[in-house]
């Protein structure tokens, strides 16, 4: 009969996974690089654009508006430095993983064995010839 593990146990053993602790880390850094990478949008590219954009905003991309005879206004800086951010975000974690399949590639080739050259299959063969004499 199987026995039956309380409520704590059972969550305990599931967030002792090493998938889940790992999926934690990967979690707790992508918050801290998007801290960064907002940063750098934010703080460094965005005024530069703003500079580009002919007016010479000093509060960059961000403040890069259109206000409709109404009064409502589309803030369209903020889209432009959402879409830097998802590019940088992209970009890095394509690096990442290109990185990571290529260790990983790597480990897998040296873990093979190297196939056996001619003279070992013909000593192979003359062996197995012998052991049937």
């Amino acid at each position: 009969m199987a026995e039956k593990k309380g409520f704590i146990a059972e969550f305990k053993e599931f967030i002792m996974r090493g998938n889940v602790m790992d999926m934690a880390v990967g979690v707790v850094i992508g918050a801290a690089f998007t801290a960064i990478v907002n940063s750098l949008v934010e703080d460094i590219l965005n005024p530069l654009i703003g500079l580009l954009g002919g007016d010479a905003l000093v509060d960059g991309a961000s403040s890069l508006s259109y206000t409709f005879a109404n009064g409502i206004t589309m803030n369209y800086g903020n889209f432009i430095g959402a879409i830097i951010n998802f590019l940088i975000v992209g970009f890095v974690l394509f690096l990442v993983v290109k990185a990571f399949n290529k260790a990983r590639n790597a480990k897998a080739e040296e873990e093979e064995e190297p196939a056996p050259s001619a003279e070992a299959e013909l000593l192979t063969e003359i062996k197995d010839i012998l052991a049937k004499k």
